[in-house]
């Protein structure tokens, strides 16, 4: 056993002298001779080993002074054990290195601590500390050390661990910082009780050995031992403040979201067997997350803006930014403002699909009470309602309040304004009355478009997407072409829609067999679950060329898609981001497309086995109606044929087709006014006045009235509807 120094009688007020005396003697290394008394120990530090020359330089009058805590808690143990042995003076000589800046010294002094040796006698120090308080009885044996040399030790184990981080052996800190949450976690497997080591620095000590465990796990590029670490930090008692466990917290759920490798799941002994336990990294993280946003509700910690920036990330990730927009309705007023609430909440919900709710929002933030000049929530406004046809003119004039706030401050900005003022034009030209009117405002959002792409010097694929749609719709289909295959260069063929768009326009242009080209190479560069909208492309270019068994085919290779999908995702599952519909009603309109396709092929039992399929799915459909309509029709049931057709009309009175076969039906009949009819195919323009089946019945109905007037006006469809005809895709540009 290491020799001690001894104090013979601790006098009052002189021991603090006494003490000053022993630390001279072992920073300098000379021998006292004479300090009351006292008996040199042959093993003591100053003669045993240490010299600091090569460890440490001459203490200037500028360096920083001993921490007078670590002198009291010398005195403390003094007094308690009327002695300080080896490892306590090394401790408090090592700590006053370390707080000169002397590191490789301060290491070198603490790697003369034996902590192997002394844990067991920490061990037992603790947890007899605990049974005296919670028997409140002095019948108990005595401790091997005072809680006071514990704290003192500790202390020591943990600015060993701070010298190797500084020195950048971060591998070494982690594992001696950890050997103080082990003493303390086996001789306290309940945790530490409350006020525990409250006259000593203990507490404050292992707040920060808790905190930096983690932490140089991470340094020393060890994930997986860092994830543990933090969870250990939290899962055990360790009487850590309020302030730190949400540090922990935080910077776990940091680590989590963006250390790029996946942990296993906590393994929780004590939960309950209804708790939430996180299957992946990002659900852990956003557990923290939501943790600490309810301490900031509950004021048990200060507000942190980063916290819900974090969240939002982890949120929009995992695809559920309705939970967010929850998260943000539940903070207290006043902890963030008005503004940034009602932006917050609009992108959140924007992002969750519900596009109205979100568009109140921006109203209410762009009142004039609030901020009618923001130009982020301008210009999300405009995006929103230049998506939806009914809101297009609000969008339009939203988008121009977004201009007119720039003043020319930035010019990205200014691309994205003249981008979404396009895209409302072309959304808005879609309810103009007359086509003078809707080439007009197609004719500006054009310029629109072009003025953003110049902006952008035509390098953001986005505008030029647009840019491609707006001339097909004019009909300009090179135009259309060059600009769709720009878009899909710069997009890397990564975007689905620009596959889509590209072959439609080649279908557009009567070039079958080249837009089903372009759709293999779409379907080998696209996963199984996203190349729904392809196959169904590829199954109409086979129907336009004839082959129509391969298009049967490609249909039923589409349906083995979708069904092994819903069995491996669920109903609910979106085929790809740019799909606003989950696969089930995509699987419905696929059996309305082979129905339609067995009617033309005189196969009834097939459609009809297509239309019970669809059925199954829903019952409510305009288009199921109508098919039943066209295969009633095709038999000659004309009478079945206009009910189905007006079934189909009164769960959508703007379905063309129906419109237009109603009309047909009516004409075949000769039961109903000319008026009648021609009020149906007028009302199909109206919806859609690139429709060549409209204005072809239109044509007809003019010509059966057998006047001069009306012979010119049917010459007029006729024509609309060959020139329509000629450049008519396979399916809608949009």
């Amino acid at each position: 056993m290491k020799g001690k120094i001894r104090i013979k009688k601790p006098r009052s007020g002189g021991l603090r002298g006494d003490l000053g005396q022993i630390m001279k003697c072992l920073c300098t290394g000379e021998q006292i001779t004479k300090v009351n008394k006292m008996i040199p120990s042959s093993e003591s530090l100053a003669i045993k080993d240490y010299s600091l020359s090569g460890y440490s330089s001459k203490v200037s009058d500028s360096e920083k002074k001993p921490d007078t805590r670590n002198i009291e808690e010398a005195e403390l143990s003094l007094r308690e054990s009327s002695s300080l042995n080896y490892e306590e003076a090394r401790a408090l000589l090592g700590r006053i290195e370390y707080q000169k800046g002397n590191i490789e010294a301060a290491l070198h002094v603490f790697e003369g601590i034996d902590i192997a040796a002394i844990s067991p006698k920490m061990k037992l120090t603790l947890s007899r500390r605990v049974e005296r308080h919670k028997r409140r009885s002095h019948d108990y044996a005595p401790p091997p050390m005072s809680i006071h040399a514990v704290s003192l030790l500790v202390e020591a184990i943990f600015l060993k661990a701070k010298s190797l981080q500084h020195l950048q052996r971060f591998k070494e800190a982690a594992q001696t910082c950890k050997v103080i949450l082990d003493i303390v976690e086996s001789s306290l497997p309940e945790g530490l009780p409350e006020n525990f080591g409250a006259d000593c620095k203990l507490q404050e000590t292992l707040n920060k050995a808790v905190e930096l465990v983690p932490e140089l796990w991470k340094f020393s590029d060890s994930p997986r031992e860092a994830i543990l670490s933090y969870r250990r930090a939290l899962l055990h008692q360790w009487n850590l403040d309020a302030e730190t466990t949400a540090r922990i917290q935080k910077q776990f759920a940091i680590f989590l979201l963006y250390c790029g490798g996946e942990a296993s799941p906590p393994n929780l002994r004590s939960q309950m067997d209804s708790s939430f336990v996180p299957r992946n990294n990002i659900e852990e993280a956003i557990l923290l997350l939501m943790i600490l946003l309810r301490k900031v509700s509950l004021k048990r910690i200060e507000w942190d803006p980063s916290i819900l920036d974090h969240l939002s990330f982890a949120l929009s990730m995992s695809g559920d930014l309705r939970a967010l927009a929850k998260q943000i309705e539940e903070l207290l007023p006043g902890i963030i403002n008005r503004k940034e609430r009602y932006h917050s909440l609009a992108l959140c919900y924007y992002g969750a699909g519900e596009d109205l709710v979100a568009l109140n929002l921006l109203r209410k933030l762009l009142s004039s009470r609030e901020d009618p000049d923001c130009v982020q929530a301008l210009l999300m406004a405009s995006r929103i309602c230049g998506e939806k046809p009914n809101f297009a003119e609000e969008g339009i004039r939203f988008a121009h309040r977004a201009l007119e706030s720039l003043e020319d401050e930035c010019s990205e900005l200014e691309a994205t304004g003249n981008f979404l003022l396009g895209v409302a034009l072309l959304g808005h030209s879609k309810s103009a009355p007359s086509n003078s009117e809707r080439f007009a405002r197609q004719s500006e959002a054009l310029q629109a478009l072009e003025s953003a792409g110049k902006i952008a010097s035509m390098k953001d694929p986005n505008f030029l997407y647009y840019l491609s749609l707006g001339n097909a719709e004019q009909r300009k289909l090179e135009a259309a072409l060059y600009y769709a295959k720009s878009s899909l260069k710069l997009e890397g063929g990564s975007n689905i829609r620009g596959w889509l768009l590209l072959a439609r326009i080649l279908s557009a242009q009567k070039r079958f067999m080249d837009g089903e080209i372009v759709l293999n190479a779409a379907l080998d560069q696209t996963g199984k679950w996203d190349q729904g909208e392809l196959l169904r492309t590829k199954a109409k270019l086979q129907i336009a060329q004839g082959r129509l068994k391969s298009a049967i085919e490609t249909y039923t290779q589409l349906l083995a898609v979708l069904q092994v999908q819903s069995k491996s995702f669920g109903s609910g599952k979106k085929l790809h981001k740019d799909c606003g519909y989950s696969s089930r009603s995509f699987e419905q309109e696929i059996w309305h497309d082979l129905a339609y396709l067995y009617i033309s092929l005189s196969q009834w039992r097939d459609a009809e086995i297509c239309l019970s399929k669809s059925s199954a799915i829903c019952s409510y459909s305009a288009v199921r109606n109508h098919a039943t309509g066209v295969l009633y029709e095709r038999k000659g049931l004309l009478k079945e044929a206009l009910k189905a057709y007006r079934n189909a009309l009164d769960m959508d009175p703007n379905h063309v087709p129906s419109l237009i076969s109603a009309a047909g039906v009516l004409r075949q009949l000769g039961s109903q006014s000319t008026a009648i009819i021609k009020s149906l195919l007028m009302n199909a323009l109206r919806v859609d006045r690139m429709n060549p089946s409209a204005w072809y019945n239109l044509g007809l109905l003019h010509k059966a009235e057998d006047t001069a007037a009306s012979l010119e006006e049917a010459a007029e469809c006729f024509e609309a509807a060959a020139i329509l005809e000629e450049s008519a895709p396979v399916e809608p540009f949009r």
